[in-house]
């Protein structure tokens, strides 16, 4: 396979347990057509199911980031359980454990996700994404969250711009990296 280094990295967050693959699968296609890199947390759920869709895409396209948390406080160099997902072009494993609630904390590998990203896609979630998007906020980072169809934002704030087409989507995105 052959990658292309793209111009810039996306990330994208949502549930760490749920894989909205009817969500997550148009936003994995949109990034490989849009020859970015995408940036995960690396793990289940919404992170595999965009990068599933990521990697499987015939565009000529970027690589898959995962950035991997470690198993927990006590033991920093193994990577949690299920980390990365199989989808995992490149993993960065950190020795950093906290997730969900504890998103925001400097033990968190949340801030690299978010600090590492041209902008950001923001999928329905629970507490992790959350804290995700509250570090977005916090840091000044383009974000938009994909919500096709009502109540798939779940836990998204509703100051979060929204839209729901790929292709408002993928306007989004072209207005805040350099796709060129």
């Amino acid at each position: 396979m052959t990658v292309r280094l793209a111009r810039a990295t996306v990330g994208v967050i949502g549930s760490g347990t749920d894989e909205h693959d009817e969500h997550a699968r148009p936003v994995g296609e949109a990034l490989a057509e849009l020859g970015v890199n995408l940036l995960t947390g690396g793990g289940p759920g919404v992170m595999r199911a965009v990068s599933r869709a990521f990697t499987r895409s015939s565009q000529p396209r970027g690589i898959c980031i995962g950035i991997i948390p470690c198993a927990s406080q006590s033991d920093r160099a193994t990577p949690k359980p299920g980390y990365p997902n199989e989808f995992v072009e490149l993993a960065i494993y950190t020795h950093l454990p906290y997730s969900g609630e504890q998103g925001t904390d400097d033990l968190s590998r949340n801030h690299i996700n978010v600090l590492s990203c041209a902008a950001i896609v923001a999928l329905r979630g629970e507490a992790g994404t959350v804290s995700e998007i509250s570090l977005a906020v916090r840091y000044g980072k383009p974000m938009v969250a994909y919500s096709p169809s009502s109540g798939c934002a779940g836990e998204i704030p509703g100051s979060v711009r929204r839209v729901d087409s790929v292709d408002a989507l993928k306007a989004f995105l072209r207005s805040h990296i350099d796709t060129a």
